[in-house]
């Protein structure tokens, strides 16, 4: 399967025209440039659109989107709004040990007793259950000197059924070692945790090609 890496860049004008104002409102222009390929049936069945996303915020100038896919976006939004950087990416780009990476991940347990999922609160617990599911469920190893929980917000919006939705995100980086790789390649391409409809989840990573502690 070939994967696409891809860049959206927004100026100030398109971010004002395409109404992009909370998480819901980047998640339905993100997913606009993607073909819909799943049927209403492979929705209700939470089959995985395919497409991974990454807000890398904006300033006066305008915003920049990182985004992830199996199929090419097309090169701008409704035709005319921001401009789509994408290429394939190399299958050997996924045969390294180590990289660098940096994530926006939706930390969360599900209660025992009630089922319900809960926030993981405070950057040590974040980091410690961090380190737990890349090993149990992710098929990487971080760095335990390298991980950096850096900013740790809570999203409030509403979905396009205007139902409201809250999601805890942290920004976490570092350097890993991939321990089984097939299920690493899964993980990069299908993403990691919940919330990934609305921005969590993509590994961004770069090989580290010599010491990996440098």
């Amino acid at each position: 399967m070939t994967l696409f890496a891809s860049v959206l860049h927004l100026d100030r004008k398109a971010v004002k025209a395409l109404r992009i104002t909370d998480s819901y409102s980047l998640h339905r222009v993100v997913y606009s440039l993607y073909a819909d390929v799943r049927d209403a049936e492979a929705k209700l069945g939470s089959q995985p659109s395919g497409i991974l996303y990454a807000d890398q915020g904006g300033d006066h100038q305008g915003r920049k989107i990182l985004m992830l896919a199996d199929r090419a976006p097309a090169d701008a939004v409704d035709g005319q709004y921001g401009e789509v950087l994408s290429k394939p990416i190399p299958e050997s780009f996924l045969d390294h040990g180590n990289y660098r990476f940096k994530v926006i991940i939706n930390p969360t347990r599900r209660d025992s007793a009630s089922r319900k999922l809960i926030p993981v609160r405070g950057r040590e617990a974040i980091a410690e259950w961090f380190l737990q599911r890349a090993e149990q469920s992710w098929g990487f190893r971080p760095v335990n000197e390298s991980l950096q929980i850096d900013r740790v917000e809570v999203l409030t919006f509403k979905d396009k059924h205007q139902r409201p939705v809250t999601i805890a995100q942290a920004h976490v980086q570092g350097v890993l070692t991939v321990q089984d790789p097939a299920r690493f390649q899964q993980s990069f391409s299908s993403g990691i945790g919940r919330a990934r409809a609305y921005g969590c989840g993509l590994l961004q990573i770069v090989p580290v090609i010599d010491n990996p502690f440098a």
